[in-house]
């Protein structure tokens, strides 16, 4: 909240002083309203007034001087140290910012800090400036504000033939019911168990080839597994390593191929 004040007070004397101005209060208010509500569409309404000066918003995101106010409130998220995608759960760094209520459509938002985190190009252009519809009217997990009764929201099943397995991400059936459906449609709108396809792929090619050197050279199966599992438990279970691991460990059948099975010889 302190944050919209600074703001303010940085553009007096500029060209939209008058405009920062009169809207301090009630952009205060509409701040407000999304810590309250959690950051939901369902409950936060559109502003309808500052439609026209949508770039004016746009341009404080966009052109943040480091040592603006807003600026400095934006730092520590655009240099994190994550390893994955908070969003998704995917290896590799997040190289961009999502705004979870979009700031095409919420431009009052756009330096929100709580409204900012990062995500992977590959969530990025799945998600866009959708936030819900009629059957769900909020599509994704807010990042800081959604605490679910179980740590681990998403499970992998892994299907015969081993050798050539297919695969199933779902909502952990152990959720409470809204948080089913709010994991489903995040799953379905990031398409993430169809991006899912390639991970799983090598993945397996991966487990195959160093299970094969495990048996080769006297190394417990389950156990070095297990070490796998949990070196990709943190910092979250919903890692795609972590539920890779977890599913081969909850499937005794692809345990048992592992230890004793004719192995495929990968390159």
């Amino acid at each position: 909240m302190a944050l919209v004040d600074q703001v303010v007070a940085e553009r007096q004397g500029g060209v939209h002083a008058l405009f920062f101005t009169g809207i301090a209060a009630q952009w205060r208010a509409r701040i407000q309203q999304y810590l309250d509500e959690g950051g939901s569409p369902e409950h936060i309404p559109l502003w309808p007034a500052i439609e026209p000066r949508r770039k004016t918003f746009h341009n404080l995101y966009k052109n943040a001087d480091p040592a603006s106010a807003h600026g400095i409130a934006m730092a520590p998220i655009r240099e994190h140290m994550l390893d994955l995608c908070p969003a998704c759960g995917e290896p590799g760094a997040p190289n961009t910012l999502d705004h979870y209520l979009p700031k095409g459509t919420y431009p009052h938002f756009s330096i929100t800090p709580v409204n900012l985190f990062p995500m992977c190009d590959a969530c990025q252009a799945e998600k866009l400036e959708k936030t819900g519809d009629a059957n769900s009217p909020r599509f994704f997990i807010h990042p800081y504000f959604d605490a679910f009764t179980i740590p681990k929201i998403v499970d992998l099943i892994i299907h015969a033939p081993f050798d050539a397995p297919t695969f199933e991400v779902i909502p952990s059936p152990a959720l409470q019911p809204a948080e089913l459906a709010l994991v489903t449609s995040h799953l379905r709108e990031l398409d993430i168990p169809n991006r899912y396809v390639r991970f799983f792929r090598n993945e397996h090619r991966r487990l195959i080839r160093n299970v094969t050197k495990m048996r080769a050279s006297g190394q417990p199966v389950q156990a070095t597994i297990e070490a796998f599992r949990e070196g990709y438990a943190d910092p979250t279970p919903n890692s795609w390593q972590h539920m890779f691991y977890s599913a081969v460990l909850e499937t005794p059948d692809l345990l048992e191929y592992l230890e004793n099975g004719d192995l495929p010889a990968y390159p």
